[in-house]
């Protein structure tokens, strides 16, 4: 009898991956990217000599084709290591490409691998690749995980050079927070190294193998806190420097120079930014470095996660906007085609003009435009006149505003009071946010912070992903029904489509497009500021600032949008 995981069949009848056998071949899977026969460094290679009897199990004779549960055909071998192997497949039933780690049901390892793989689906962070099955079938284990077909490895990344520093701070601060959530549920990676950390075309960046990349290689930890905690410092160092914080070679990075120990990164490169270098080395004191000043040490990703926070948010780089190239006169221009081209060296005459306006025709225009002036001066003192008068007696207070009742009196109207925002969160009718825990940097009260979506690729509608085709936005819950007046909203970037929505007063919770009725503004392109005034106040709990297309982020194929800050009045 299969023994099967619930929780992991569970994840894969909810997933919405739908790569296909075509786009599996040019999609990342663990432990290869780009270069299928690697698998990560020279270590692993260690580790497979190791007597736990792992090496005394034939790993099962498969080949291409061979069908797992009648459901996972085997495509492509991708590694072969210490008893396991590792393939490309294809899940037939959901028609999508996925990756599969198989060894032998008596491995010595195949007990901690299953356990490992269904702790991992029980997380369900959408952080991490996601288990999507695991089984003992047939004297086979086999763990069936995410085939990503848009996302990239750091280690590719780094082959081209050092990231910038906003990617830098990306790609470390998502990482941190996504194991830091990993250890409150007592899961940790230990096997973090730039071919585990993947970023994809959104610029999310992901993390393949939790638990599982550990558990096929026997590799285990006394301080897996601390030691998760120093992996997401060398991944930050490498980001900086592209080099790997060791003396060894790694992961197609070089190494530090022999006997000079560790050195802070902004010795290692010019222009590294200054804080970063300093939270690498904090994270790779555990190593017995010193920090570039005297900061306590990182020791857990729930510390350095802190530390992220303290520092000086890096905001992405202004998009470079190229000078249209200078208007070239042809030859085809008026009073020009058909005309003989000058021979060198000859002058030609420059005809004089005409003095200006002194024909017959053109003295009757000037005295009809003086006409129209004089009597255009004339009417407009008039009305000026008896707007006076008709305000004369009148005493009204400056400070009111006032509004007409229909009946020929005036009554003060009382100044709009700022509504508190009791919270806000993440449009996300697809299932997963994109930057939920940055979603009260839109309501802190500070201009300079922002909501910022990640870089898309190719399309402005949030990358033409499946997920985001209702976009993304902001959802106010402002506490209570209440009469919402005005509403002032500072864009992070202009030339954003958006729209403002309210639900309906009896809505709780609203989640979807549909739950949002009351348009408050027409979806347009709008520019850094977006602000409403309603004639007539709109009884709502929830707002939603909705957004449907980004606008470009330095070049013609990424875009990039954000909100900075919201007030709501009534």
């Amino acid at each position: 009898m299969a023994e099967r995981s619930t929780a992991a069949v569970d994840v894969a009848d909810n997933s919405d991956e739908t790569s296909l056998t075509a786009q599996a071949d040019q999609s990342t899977a663990d432990g290869v990217a780009k270069n299928r026969e690697r698998d990560t460094d020279s270590d692993e290679v260690q580790e497979s000599t190791r007597t736990d009897g792992a090496g005394t199990t034939s790993p099962p004779e498969l080949h291409s084709g061979h069908k797992l549960a009648r459901r996972y055909r085997l495509e492509e071998c991708v590694t072969r290591l210490d008893g396991f192997s590792s393939w490309r497949a294809v899940d037939e039933k959901l028609r999508r490409a996925v990756g599969v780690h198989i060894l032998p049901a008596d491995h010595s390892r195949a007990r901690s691998v299953l356990a490992a793989a269904r702790s991992s689906a029980l997380l369900g962070d959408p952080r991490f690749v996601q288990v999507l099955d695991a089984v003992e079938e047939n004297d086979v284990v086999y763990v069936v995980h995410e085939w990503l077909p848009d996302a990239t490895e750091l280690t590719t990344l780094l082959a081209s050079g050092p990231l910038e520093p906003y990617d830098a701070y990306q790609m470390v601060s998502q990482v941190s927070s996504a194991m830091a959530a990993a250890h409150r549920e007592g899961l940790a990676h230990l096997r973090l190294n730039p071919n585990a950390v993947l970023r994809a075309s959104t610029g999310q960046w992901r993390i393949r193998g939790l638990a599982v990349n550990a558990a096929l290689r026997g590799v285990s930890s006394d301080t897996p806190q601390r030691t998760d905690t120093e992996a997401i410092g060398a991944l930050l160092y490498a980001a900086l420097t592209q080099r790997w914080p060791y003396e060894s070679d790694a992961y197609g990075l070089s190494g530090l120079p022999k006997d000079i120990g560790l050195i802070a990164p902004d010795q290692v490169r010019a222009g590294v930014h200054r804080g970063l270098s300093e939270l690498s080395m904090r994270a790779l004191v555990n190593d017995g470095a010193t920090a570039s000043r005297h900061e306590s040490p990182c020791t857990t990703p729930e510390e350095l996660v802190k530390a992220i926070g303290e520092m000086p948010r890096i905001r992405p780089p202004e998009p470079a906007f190229t000078a249209p190239p200078e208007y070239q006169r042809t030859t085809y221009q008026q009073g020009t085609y058909g005309r003989q081209t000058p021979r060198p060296g000859v002058t030609q005459p420059v005809p004089t003009p005409p003095p200006p306006l002194q024909s017959r025709t053109g003295k009757a225009l000037k005295w009809a435009v003086s006409a129209l002036l004089i009597a255009a001066l004339g009417l407009g003192s008039w009305q000026l006149a008896d707007a006076l008068m008709d305000q004369g007696g009148k005493n009204e207070d400056p400070g009111q505003t006032q509004t007409n009742d229909g009946d020929g009196g005036n009554k003060p109207v009382a100044p709009l009071k700022q509504i508190p925002i009791d919270s806000v969160r993440e449009f996300a009718p697809g299932g997963s946010g994109i930057q939920e825990d940055e979603v009260q940097l839109a309501v802190d009260g500070q201009a300079d912070t922002a909501w910022i979506t990640p870089e898309y690729r190719g399309y402005p509608n949030f990358g033409n992903l499946p997920q985001r085709k209702d976009g993304s936005g902001l959802i106010l819950d402002l506490g209570r029904v209440t009469d919402v007046s005005r509403l002032d909203i500072s864009m992070y970037r202009s030339g954003q489509t958006a729209q403002v929505l309210a639900a309906g007063a009896d809505i709780s919770d609203p989640s979807s497009l549909s739950d949002f009725s009351e348009e408050i503004t027409e979806l347009s392109t709008v520019g850094s500021d977006l602000k409403v005034t309603l004639k007539k106040p709109v009884k709502t709990r929830y707002v939603l600032i909705h957004i449907t297309e980004l606008p470009a982020d330095g070049s013609a194929d990424r875009f990039r949008g954000g909100i900075s800050e919201i007030q709501v009045r009534g």
